[in-house]
């Protein structure tokens, strides 16, 4: 599809992004420097979890979310929404929904964490064994190409269109189907390198590729708003409706790290490395994967069992006396390993792998100061597990998630890292979905709406007298990782 051209307007034109996540939907509407001008949130029931490991949605919940946030997004502008040229949508990777002839739903949503069609997918990573080989890419147990056959068998002929979320609701703001985006459509079987889908794999499972939406690079037109939705949400109608991309890919994209060599350490609950590179890397361990770049490049990444969830006993009320207490004594005594979880996923994998603790802490500040610098050795052991692929890494690290905000920790990681850290002022997906949004309208492409609109955040250098102490204990956390045998000899 043609990727449109701004249109004239008498005023400072905006973009909106909007992110329909996994319990709420959020707008953001942003000038052509990145500055925010309004937004709005609205909440979305909770997802029904039961036996099987299901995990369901009511679709038909989430265009009314979205209609109202962009309504009161738009009514709080000066023009009343008129001033808005573009709109892009962000969502939870690997959802999916049926839908009947006219696009509407048929059943609920099968979101990204249900595990229903495990056994399909099993089948399916042997079937297209050599394609993911080739895309160091692996079908696991939540992997929506599985849910996706699911639902043809399910529904039958019933069933017209297989969705992901932006789909449904592209859908709604043009009034006519949408192609998905190569970022959404990346788990439910799609080759970007080859830009088909895996068709010998769904042959072989028995659903027709027909029942899958055609698709296009992230950042493209794929439509205009239509009357009827201009009506509902306030945007003008002949607004520019782009294809977006995952939420961990807007996220990525919101902390301006979008050209090769930038990476980006997204702290929040579990840990999330994603960067850039010109060529698609494949990791033999399966530990990091890519996504498409809009630009052509790769997008690799992974994500870790460790983060900040392994603070969740302290309670945020006591966090800012620790961080300060931890800062002012320095390096810890000891070595910690913070997974709460079974097993790891990334920077290594291994069911087998477990927390563990090198000594004893000497008090509270000190267990405190062990675990902020254990997640940074992880961090440490993902960027090294990058550039042992053979995939470069400059600059500083940009920091994204909400353990960015403690800048005690943030200083661990640039020590421990050797590297200035940037932590960026609006890291959420939304507002990367507006940057998305932008490109080919306010902008010229994705690297020239990132310029433009991401700031320079704050840049976090590392503690020059407490780096030894970092290489040393990073040194027996590694060693301890190999000695269990949860590394490999890289």
């Amino acid at each position: 599809m043609s990727s449109g051209s701004p249109r004239t307007t008498p005023h400072r034109p905006a973009v909106i992004g909007v992110d329909v996540a996994t319990a709420s939907v959020r707008a953001v509407c942003a000038d052509e420097r990145g500055r925010v001008l309004a937004g709005a949130h609205a909440e979305l029931p909770s997802p029904v979890r039961g036996d099987g490991g299901t995990s369901e949605q009511d679709a038909r919940q989430w265009w009314p979310a979205v209609r109202s946030v962009l309504r009161r997004t738009t009514s709080a502008l000066p023009l009343g929404g008129r001033e808005v040229v573009a709109v892009a949508v962000s969502a939870t990777s690997g959802t999916l929904v049926p839908a009947g002839a006219d696009g509407e739903p048929i059943g609920p949503a099968l979101m990204y964490d249900d595990r229903r069609a495990a056994s399909l997918n099993a089948e399916a990573q042997e079937l297209g064994a050599a394609r993911w080989k080739a895309l160091g890419l692996s079908v696991g147990p939540t992997a929506a190409l599985g849910r996706a056959v699911w639902c043809g068998r399910a529904y039958g002929t019933g069933l017209h269109h297989i969705l992901h979320t932006p789909d449904l609701i592209g859908r709604m703001l043009t009034g006519h189907p949408v192609p998905a985006d190569w970022s959404h459509a990346l788990k439910s079987g799609y080759d970007a390198r080859t830009g088909t889908w895996a068709e010998e794999v769904f042959d072989a499972l028995g659903l027709p590729t027909a029942l899958l939406p055609e698709v296009s690079a992230p950042g493209t037109q794929a439509g205009v708003v239509g009357a009827g939705a201009s009506a509902e949400t306030g945007l003008p109608a002949g607004c520019s409706v782009r294809l977006g991309m995952t939420d961990g890919c807007t996220g990525q994209i919101a902390t301006g790290a979008v050209a090769p060599g930038e990476f980006v350490g997204v702290l929040g609950t579990t840990y999330v490395l994603k960067g850039v590179s010109e060529d698609l890397v494949r990791d033999p361990a399966g530990a990091l994967y890519s996504h498409r770049h809009p630009e052509g490049w790769w997008l690799p990444g992974g994500a870790s069992n460790t983060g900040g969830e392994a603070l969740a006993a302290v309670g945020s009320a006591r966090l800012p006396a620790l961080d300060a207490a931890a800062r002012d004594r320095g390096p810890a005594s000891y070595v910690r390993y913070p997974l709460l979880r079974e097993g790891e996923r990334f920077p290594f994998v291994s069911g087998a792998a477990r927390g563990f603790d090198l000594g004893t802490p000497a008090d509270e500040a000190d267990a405190h100061r062990a675990t902020l610098e254990g997640v940074a050795f992880v961090e440490r052991l993902a960027l090294d597990r990058v550039r042992h692929l053979g995939i470069p890494v400059t600059g500083p690290l940009y920091a994204a998630g909400g353990g960015s905000r403690s800048t005690v920790w943030t200083g661990i990681r640039a020590t421990v890292l050797d590297r200035p850290v940037r932590v960026v002022e609006r890291a959420e997906t939304a507002f990367g979905a507006a940057v998305l949004a932008a490109t080919g309208t306010l902008h010229e492409n994705l690297s020239a709406s990132a310029r433009a609109m991401v700031g320079d955040g704050t840049l976090v250098e590392p503690v020059s007298d407490q780096r030894r102490a970092m290489d040393d204990a990073y040194g027996r956390f590694h060693d301890e990782l190999r000695r269990r045998g949860w590394l490999d000899g890289s």
